[in-house]
């Protein structure tokens, strides 16, 4: 089965990389690209897992994380925090408001699309 990714970053080359990426790892993928597109993106569409900008316009990632977990309908949804902002306590903050994992840019692509996979698909 193919799972549904949002992408949620302001910086337009990081969302067409991902966007590349996850279709090419054969994920279904919706974009948004602030805070407020994210939410209104995750309650339309329903996806299996968020890759959430922490610095972004309008909504914040916190902002959005919070907002899903407190969410009755959308708090299952999985939250993959991404951001330059890598100190411990951004890491904390963003680990405590829910998210399932964290990870600071630049990233490697391939540790992130195995982060995806074992959020999407745990081992038996």
């Amino acid at each position: 089965m193919s799972h549904k990714i949002l992408i949620a970053d302001d910086e337009p080359n990081i969302l067409i990389s991902l966007e590349f990426l996850m279709k090419r790892e054969g994920f279904e993928v919706v974009l948004a690209r602030d805070g407020q597109e994210a939410i209104d993106a995750i309650v339309r569409e329903r996806p299996a897992l968020v890759l959430l900008d922490v610095m972004m316009p309008v909504k914040t990632g916190f902002d959005v994380c919070s907002e899903v977990r407190a969410s009755e309908t959308l708090r299952d949804t999985l939250i993959v925090m991404l951001t330059a902002k890598g100190r411990d306590t951004d890491v904390a903050k963003g680990l405590a408001l829910g998210a399932n994992a964290y990870m600071t840019k630049p990233f490697s692509t391939k540790e992130l699309v195995q982060k995806v996979r074992e959020l999407l698909e745990p081992a038996p």
